[in-house]
């Protein structure tokens, strides 16, 4: 039998305002603000476990959030959870920045490195608190379309196929799944050839006595260790998108045979896996071909319909405002994304997919998805007075101010003038 045909008829099980697809950083802040805000909201996760790539893939840093001259650049839910993530696992947030902004300028920038299960216990109390439904171990396969209308999800977990209504739909799996089933303009990225567990050693766990800090227990072991801007990515391995199994499986294997090798070269009775990585480390594979993509030449730029200013992680200085744009497409008028998904290009991609700011457009697509319904218009047509004064209210930096602009506007990435890059991005 070459082809078989499926036909199922289900009635919808339940009807929400909101459904958000991806329980990483960015949806549970989508979840969270729109709940929080009064409306019924499903939050669907594929793990067990929330936090996506910040949790499960081991990838626990809030990157700088200031802009490398003591001045802090994103707050709201972000600035939260970096703090509420100090609170019960470890805390690596320098003295500087211990009670706030500091009172003087400084170049220490303001990060926390967490534990990332604790982090992760931490998300699932904030997703009950704020009342959204939650639903583990489900995976939201595809969108039920009407047109370029999306009336709900197809769901697949331990109760079978079922059917979830709704009026607007978040897609933050990552990787734009559910947007591509449902026939929304995406772009494919790729990904470097780069794999990290954590490792504790007898030398790891006696520093972690002496300091009586237990994060200094860590150390790491990878399969690649391929940097974020693919310096020295083998000729011979192939970047991956990750947007199927076989290339999902090819990351995987190529990195835990790299792994084990390295492993083998190290004393067995003085080292061992402690956290192991439970889904691919890959962060670019799929994002929306937004009314807007971010780029380099953004800089310094203010956008009408900013929905938050953000940082320059590498780098000092460099300083963005995120559009509205970037996770919308005005023909799908109640889809939306956020987080790793969200539009970019080069390096202005790479901006977007980090924690703080992938937290700070979790909440903006909850904040204009909630606009949307209520006023009875398409997510691109909100009023963005409206959004961003709402957004404010979330404290929420909407532009940056223009005196953290520096006198040299040259923007440097990876040592390179951005000016000089072919097409001003990497």
């Amino acid at each position: 039998m070459n082809s078989i045909t499926i036909n199922k008829s289900m009635e919808m099980k339940r009807e929400y305002d909101i459904i958000v697809c991806g329980g990483g950083v960015a949806g549970a802040a989508a979840a969270v603000t729109a709940a929080s805000k009064g409306q019924s909201v499903l939050l669907i996760e594929k793990s067990n476990i929330l936090g996506g790539l910040a949790t499960l893939g081991l990838i626990n840093l809030f990157v700088p959030m200031c802009n490398g001259r003591g001045k802090q650049i994103i707050f709201g839910l972000c600035d939260k959870w970096a703090r509420l993530s100090a609170e019960y696992g470890y805390d690596t947030i320098p003295k500087e920045w211990k009670n706030g902004e500091p009172k003087e300028p400084t170049e220490i920038r303001y990060v926390q490195r967490y534990s990332p299960y604790i982090f992760a216990l931490q998300l699932t109390e904030e997703i009950t608190a704020s009342g959204a439904e939650l639903l583990f171990d489900c995976i939201a396969c595809d969108p039920v379309m009407e047109g370029n209308v999306c009336k709900g999800v197809i769901t697949e977990s331990k109760s079978g196929t079922e059917y979830y209504g709704c009026r607007m739909l978040i897609d933050v799996t990552g990787d734009c799944d559910v947007l591509r089933r449902g026939g929304v303009p995406t772009v494919a990225g790729k990904n470097f050839y780069t794999y990290i567990a954590k490792l504790i050693t007898l030398e790891t766990c006696a520093k972690a006595v002496e300091k009586n800090d237990i994060s200094c227990a860590f150390g790491s072991v990878t399969g690649g260790n391929i940097n974020l801007f693919g310096d020295n990515q083998p000729a011979d391995i192939p970047c991956w998108s990750g947007l199927t199994a076989e290339e999902v499986t090819d990351y995987l294997v190529t990195n835990q045979h790299a792994m084990l090798e390295n492993l083998k070269k190290t004393d067995r009775k003085s080292r061992e896996i402690a956290q192991f990585p439970l889904m691919p480390q890959l962060r670019t594979t799929c994002r929306i071909a937004g009314d807007y993509s971010l780029k380099i030449e953004d800089a310094y730029k203010h956008f009408d319909d900013s929905i938050g200013a953000i940082n320059d992680f590498e780098h000092r200085d460099h300083l963005f405002e995120v559009p509205l744009r970037t996770i919308t497409r005005k023909d799908y008028p109640n889809m939306l994304t956020a987080g790793r998904s969200a539009s970019g290009i080069g390096y202005g991609w790479d901006l977007l997919r980090v924690i703080p700011v992938s937290v700070i457009t979790g909440q903006a697509a909850a904040e204009a998805s909630i606009l949307a319904i209520k006023d009875g218009v398409g997510v691109s047509d909100v009023n963005i007075k409206k959004l961003q004064a709402q957004l404010e209210a979330d404290n929420i930096m909407i532009h940056f101010p223009d005196e953290y602009i520096p006198e040299d506007r040259t923007v440097i990435i990876h040592g390179k003038n951005a000016a000089e890059i072919p097409g001003g991005h990497m």
